[in-house]
């Protein structure tokens, strides 16, 4: 069976604010906004990703409330740019950019929802 889509979908106590910081910080666009729901799409379209309202009926109950044993890695042009940006929004830096032995720049925010986001783009970026 081939897979066609892989959509992440994170739970989050504060659907607005998890919307703002995507949005500000990355390139997502709001493909659909709901109460409890929102899409958010690159501008290219090719990646995706879902905030959900942890209150929704449709978040399985197993999920629970934390992320645990995940983290996301977004891969951006210059981590320098986020970074100076992420600054400006006050949003909590976990380790500020880094060269890595191999061949990247990294670092580390925590979203609203408390997911651990690894921001990261080749070390000349």
């Amino acid at each position: 069976m081939k897979v066609k889509r892989l959509l992440t979908n994170i739970c989050t106590e504060n659907l607005s604010a998890s919307k703002a910081f995507y949005t500000s910080l990355f390139d997502f666009s709001i493909d659909y906004d709901s109460d409890w729901f929102v899409h958010l799409i690159s501008q290219g379209g090719e990646l995706e990703v879902g905030l959900i309202s942890q209150e929704s009926d449709v978040v399985p109950k197993s999920v629970g409330c934390k992320p645990s044993g995940i983290y996301l890695t977004i891969v951006v042009e210059s981590v320098t740019v986020v970074y100076e940006k992420a600054c400006q929004l006050n949003v909590r830096v976990e380790q500020p950019p880094k060269s890595t032995p191999y061949g990247q720049k990294r670092m580390l925010i925590l979203s609203p929802e408390g997911v651990t986001i690894d921001v990261s783009s080749p070390d000349s970026a």
